[in-house]
């Protein structure tokens, strides 16, 4: 009998010592699986931090994208008219050569034709006008080389150097861009 509590002993003492080795061993596993668990996590945290990188990068590109389309778009509709205007300018140049021709000059039939081409240069005018084209006020003023292109200088007496004192062609703007440039002479 002793034999037998000797023996169940020793079968108790192996069956703890069996259940300590699974107890470690299930708790290294544990350690294990969550120490896979925690590199996991880290890796789609990183993974999660970067797309949303990627997503704030993006939101801005599409911010920029559109503000530029928006800017695209608002410069197109103001200047929709650039081409025709500047077709209308070498109209309106026309017209002023027409109209201005001397009265002493024309005879009585020549002139009911002119003030005809007046009526319509000044309609022209207006219609150019409406649109926001505007001729470039230069004579006389210093000489500005981002409206006016010098053809010819003169010296003149009383005028101080780089004084526009001739204007051969008119400049136009539509709004606040540059249509034609002036073609100047100025002083010396």
């Amino acid at each position: 009998m002793e034999n037998d509590v000797k023996q169940e002993t020793k079968e108790e003492k192996l069956e703890e010592l069996k259940k300590r080795h699974e107890r470690r061993d299930k708790r290294r596993e544990n350690k294990e699986e969550k120490d896979k668990k925690d590199e996991m996590i880290k890796s789609l945290s990183e993974n999660v931090e970067e797309l949303q990188n990627k997503l704030l990068y993006n939101q801005a590109e599409f911010a920029n994208y559109k503000r530029r389309r928006e800017e695209e778009t608002r410069n197109m509709l103001k200047y929709q008219n650039f081409d025709i205007a500047l077709e209308l300018i070498n109209v309106v140049d026309s017209f002023e050569r027409a109209v201005s021709i001397p009265d002493d000059k024309l005879s009585d039939e020549v002139k009911k034709y002119l003030s005809g081409f007046k009526i319509m240069y000044t309609n022209l005018i207006n219609i150019l006008n409406k649109f926001e084209i505007h001729e470039i006020d230069v004579l006389n003023k210093e000489f500005d080389h981002n409206t006016s292109q010098a053809l010819m200088t003169e010296h003149r007496d009383g005028i101080s150097s780089g004084i526009v004192i001739e204007v051969l062609q008119k400049g136009y703007m539509i709004k606040d861009k540059l249509l034609r440039v002036a073609l100047v002479k100025v002083s010396e």
